[in-house]
């Protein structure tokens, strides 16, 4: 069961197709769902995320600056297939992390759409990791 503030956003998202107000209103948000590292569990998390390419996107383990990866980043390490809401459809996709220089020119792509995330880079003190999904 996700946080009650991640629960009220993945509730909204999915009464009004995929859009939502507060904080994210006018945001790109995907509802990214994985399987539980240990628990097997499903797991779905609300995300911003940005396009990169016709049926790939990238989603940005901040974790809002945390100084840890976040849960959803471990679970599809585990198991990289997942399931994306985007608002008007349910599909199943692949979750690949990047590495090396694909990792670094995602991550400089999203902070030039986004300044914010090099913000979250530099709090956490970590890689924040670059994921792509793209659809199966």
């Amino acid at each position: 069961m996700p946080n009650p503030f991640n629960q009220q956003i993945i509730d909204e998202f999915r009464a009004n197709g995929g859009r939502v107000g507060g904080p994210f209103a006018g945001s790109e948000l995907i509802l990214l769902t994985t399987r539980g590292a240990r628990s097997g569990k499903r797991h779905t998390t609300p995300l911003g995320f940005l396009p990169d390419g016709p049926d790939r996107f990238l989603v940005i383990a901040s974790a809002g600056g945390a100084v840890g990866n976040p849960d959803w980043f471990h679970n599809l390490r585990a198991d990289p297939s997942v399931t994306v809401e985007d608002g008007t459809e349910a599909y199943e996709a692949t979750a690949v992390p990047l590495e090396g220089r694909d990792r670094d020119d995602a991550f400089a792509r999203a902070v030039a759409s986004d300044p914010g995330w090099a913000d979250y880079q530099s709090k956490a003190g970590r890689t924040i990791p670059v994921v792509a999904v793209v659809r199966s």
